[in-house]
């Protein structure tokens, strides 16, 4: 019998494996191409939490996580063609993963004894690596890199679901209000182009 955290956090590598899976449809790969990008982006993210935490990664000890991947690219490959504007749905689905691993990620930080700044930057890594593996495998530009607001959700997440845990609400609150704020904002970042100042060029000083 799953817990509830594992049960949320094989939902997020579920919806991360279908946006990895829908660019492996956008490159045209072959099956085995969609199971491993699809693996890369619904793993990839705990994988490198884990490994920074030294603890056991999670898809190690529980190969499901996998299996709901391979399974995820298996559907995608036979249905990848019903969605004629996949790269909305790439987004789409990227804003629901990174909102709900923010939260796990920082989460299973908290749990690991990890302390709260540590926590919140475990969740943004959690969600925002797979993502970006994905991205550099298929040659585009990572989401991260792109000036509509990314990286922010989740640390705005992340942030609000740790300091919510420490104020005593239960997970499921604290859990949803942080998913709330993360996918709020980057729902904003897709739909109406949010993004954080920018740095702008300026001439340097002579110095005499």
């Amino acid at each position: 019998m799953l817990t509830l955290l594992e049960t949320l956090d094989l939902l997020g590598v579920a919806v991360f494996a279908l946006s990895g899976a829908l660019v492996a449809s956008r490159k045209e790969m072959d099956l085995i191409g969609f199971g491993l990008l699809a693996s890369l982006t619904g793993v990839g993210g705990g994988t490198l939490r884990d490994l920074v935490l030294d603890r056991p990664v999670f898809w190690t000890e529980t190969p499901h996580f996998v299996a709901v991947c391979l399974v995820v690219a298996l559907v995608v490959f036979f249905t990848a063609h019903i969605f004629q504007r996949r790269f909305i749905a790439v987004l789409w689905a990227d804003a629901l993963g990174i909102s709900a691993y923010c939260v796990l990620g920082a989460e299973i930080a908290l749990r690991a004894g990890a302390g709260v700044l540590v926590a919140v930057v475990m969740g943004m890594m959690t969600a925002t690596f797979g993502g970006l593996a994905r991205d550099i495998a298929c040659g585009e530009t990572p989401l991260i890199l792109r000036r509509d607001i990314y990286a922010t959700c989740t640390l705005a997440g992340a942030s609000v679901y740790v300091g919510a845990t420490l104020a005593g609400l239960p997970f499921l609150g604290a859990a949803a209000l942080g998913f709330a704020v993360s996918f709020a904002l980057r729902a904003g970042g897709i739909r109406y182009g949010w993004t954080l100042p920018t740095y702008k060029a300026r001439p340097g000083r002579d110095y005499g």
